[in-house]
């Protein structure tokens, strides 16, 4: 009787380590997901249609978190007032920025921008803030949709400071048939 009962000890101990022993690769799949979505890349959608033509509502984008060297014309999601933005970096730490005529200057030199065609209203950083130029550790940001995007030149919105981004996006998911790079 006891080395039945001792049998039936080995088998359970036995069920049980098995069980465990198949449930441990998923586990730090898990594991992995998680830290991967938390620290390195997470997708997010676009709302609204601030970035419109070149990023359209809906658009399923990855960010890349480790990317933090931003440079002019990147693409970024900003925490502003615990909402998720995305808009397009303009002006860098140190530089002055405006727009005159359809045209935009950075540092009094004109600049090709992003966007082609003329749809935004003339402004000047010291119009708008009172600065000579962009602190140190802010951007001057921008939607592609110059009529239609709270961005810098909003005061709710404002400079964006370093912490505020989240990360660049340089990849579209969805749909599919718009999948890539982004340029």
């Amino acid at each position: 009787m006891e080395e039945h009962e001792n049998k039936k000890d080995y088998n359970e101990k036995t069920r049980i380590f098995k069980i465990i022993k198949e449930a441990v690769p998923y586990i730090v799949i898990i594991i992995a997901v998680i830290l991967i979505r938390a620290y390195i890349a997470t997708p997010v959608r676009v709302n609204g249609d601030s970035m419109y033509p070149y990023l359209k509502e809906g658009e399923v984008l990855i960010l890349n978190k480790l990317d933090k060297s931003y440079n002019r014309f990147d693409i970024v999601v900003i925490n502003s007032n615990k909402t998720k933005i995305i808009k397009r970096i303009i002006g860098l730490p140190g530089e002055t920025v405006a727009y005159k005529d359809c045209k935009l200057y950075i540092n009094d030199k004109e600049v090709e921008d992003f966007v082609g065609e003329c749809i935004t209203d003339d402004f000047s950083l010291e119009g708008l803030y009172d600065y000579a130029m962009i602190p140190e550790g802010y951007y001057f940001v921008m939607g592609d949709n110059r009529k239609n995007s709270s961005d810098s030149r909003d005061y709710r919105v404002g400079l964006i400071s370093k912490k505020q981004i989240e990360g660049t996006t340089s990849l579209r998911l969805y749909p599919f048939n718009r999948l890539g790079k982004l340029k």
